[in-house]
């Protein structure tokens, strides 16, 4: 029997023997760089003539590791060897199933920093962001488990009826495209691999081509564990070759995606197609995105609000789908608000994460990323008064890194208020009043994660119903969504509303099987 959910508890990096422990890992993370990965299928290495790197963005020269530039044939033998595992893995024993899961948890936990040295190396996540990851992939592991023993039988939830024995089962899919983003490669990676599993599906796993080296410690982790041969099969390359045939191929039950928006949506139609050969309806789990607000009216404390801004704004230097990119201001404290984000955004570190973890803003993930996001520092400065940085490295060599920028009386409307931009660029945009407030946050396509700073009981009773969100936090930031306590996922272009680290979220991995048996008189 285990013990009840507890959250993974965060390293404090305030001690001195935790920060010593973290740059071990580091410097053994580091020793690691520059080896060459397969795809694995069916438990075999399958070796590549063609290789990929993948960099560290603080430093584009130093080569973490080479991977296997696969094709469609790739996709198409794993997922053949995904569906041959399935045939024996649909009927193993739920608290089986479920061991997997409790004795990889207890592995990470045991290299927790290894696995977050690795994240500092490859995505530029600084100490704080990677452990809150590792912590996380952690959380889904343990809870996951916990959640598939409660839902598998669920004949206790059904009424009685004289002379029939009824009972209720969720049973597995399939076989399952997981496809995984780099922003949260850890976390996200873990627990879409670690729900399908659980839930008696086998995986064809293919990471981001930014983050192939921790998806691959994850898929390592749980063959140490002892999974059956082709129950988890990990390819590389590029999404629009091999992610493409894995979300086609007719033998794919169904596909689990984090990314942006661009890709969910093709994702989504693929999906409804029924190919030649497929006996049943795909089902797709996306998450896809946001363009998230704080809102702040004259009532709130405003030195909160000006933190909780900034840590939501900038913490993975504003690459996570849930990072405030809109502080949306009543004009009665505009000025003062502005004035408490700027100090507070001008004491943040920049540099590369490996240093120490006194640096809190690292490098954006990759050429394509900077490219994207100096593309909105000129659109910002057409839309709005730049009030800080502004700035872009222009060279691989200097690694990718974007200073930390605010944008001043910016427009509801305007472009770096709708547009998804995935990097540390903030748009202050006043509002004369809350009502008006609320309409701003309602605006864009996505609704995904907000927050509310106001010390107004009815303002916060209204914005329970009007605030269209997934994750809606009130006097508090909008990032850090906790598994079990705040199940993630977001509305409209946001995905498809599943919950992430919620009671519901192995529903989607499952299908539900009612039998009904006539007793004897």
């Amino acid at each position: 029997m285990h013990e009840p959910f507890r959250n993974e508890p965060f390293t404090d990096f305030s001690l001195a023997e935790n920060v010593s422990a973290f740059r071990a890992a580091l410097e053994k993370v580091q020793a690691q760089c520059g080896g060459t990965f397969p795809h694995v299928i069916q438990g075999e290495e399958e070796h590549s003539d063609q290789h990929f790197p993948s960099v560290n963005p603080a430093d584009p020269q130093e080569i973490v590791g080479h991977f296997s530039d696969g094709d469609a044939s790739v996709a198409d033998r794993a997922i053949d060897a995904a569906s041959t595992a399935f045939e024996e893995w649909q009927y193993t024993p739920v608290a089986e199933r479920a061991e997997y899961l409790f004795q990889a948890a207890a592995e990470m936990r045991r290299r927790k920093h290894e696995f977050s040295a690795t994240m500092v190396l490859e995505v530029g996540k600084n100490w704080a962001e990677a452990d809150g990851d590792t912590a996380e992939a952690i959380d889904f592991l343990e809870y996951y488990a916990r959640q598939m023993l409660r839902i598998a039988d669920s004949s206790d939830q059904l009424v009685e009826y004289e002379g029939e024995n009824n009972s209720l089962y969720y049973i597995p899919l399939g076989v399952g495209a997981v496809i995984p983003p780099w922003n949260f490669p850890n976390a996200i990676a873990c627990g879409m691999t670690a729900a399908a599993l659980v839930a008696g599906n086998t995986v064809v796993i293919k990471p981001a081509e930014q983050s192939p080296w921790i998806a691959y410690k994850i898929c390592e982790l749980f063959w140490q564990q002892g999974l059956p041969a082709g129950v988890l099969n990990y390819i590389t390359g590029p999404g629009e070759v091999v992610g493409a045939r894995m979300v086609e191929h007719p033998e794919t039950r169904f596909v689990v995606f984090t990314g942006s928006r661009e890709v969910g949506t093709e994702i989504y139609a693929k999906t409804a197609n029924v190919e030649e050969g497929q006996r049943w309806l795909k089902r797709a789990i996306l998450e896809m995105g946001g363009k998230d607000a704080i809102l702040v009216d004259e009532t709130a404390d405003l030195a909160a609000a000006a933190e909780g801004i900034v840590t939501s704004a900038f913490g993975f230097q504003g690459q996570k789908c849930s990072a405030c990119s809109r502080a949306i201001i009543v004009e009665q404290v505009y000025d003062e608000v502005q004035r408490l984000v700027l100090e507070k955004s001008q004491v943040l570190l920049m540099g590369a994460p490996e240093k120490g973890n006194e640096i809190t803003v690292g490098p954006v993930v990759d050429r394509d990323a900077l490219r994207k996001i100096s593309g909105y520092l000129e659109i910002g400065r057409s839309e709005g008064e730049l009030l800080l940085g502004g700035n872009a490295a222009d060279a691989d060599e200097e690694g990718y890194f974007v200073e930390p920028t605010i944008f001043g009386r910016v427009d509801g409307n305007a472009r770096i208020a709708q547009e998804e931009i995935f990097g540390p660029v903030l748009a202050l945009v006043p509002t004369k009043d809350f009502d008006e407030g609320l309409a701003i946050v309602n605006s864009t396509e996505y609704g995904l994660t907000g927050a509310l700073y106001s010390q107004d009981p009815a303002r916060l009773k209204r914005a329970r119903r009007e605030f269209h969100v997934g994750n809606l936090y009130f006097n508090r930031k909008c990032t850090g969504a906790l598994v079990g306590l705040q199940p993630f996922g977001g509305f409209n272009m946001s995905g498809t509303d599943s919950k992430a680290g919620g009671p519901d979220y192995l529903l989607l991995f499952t299908q539900a099987k009612s039998i009904a048996e006539r007793l004897p008189a």
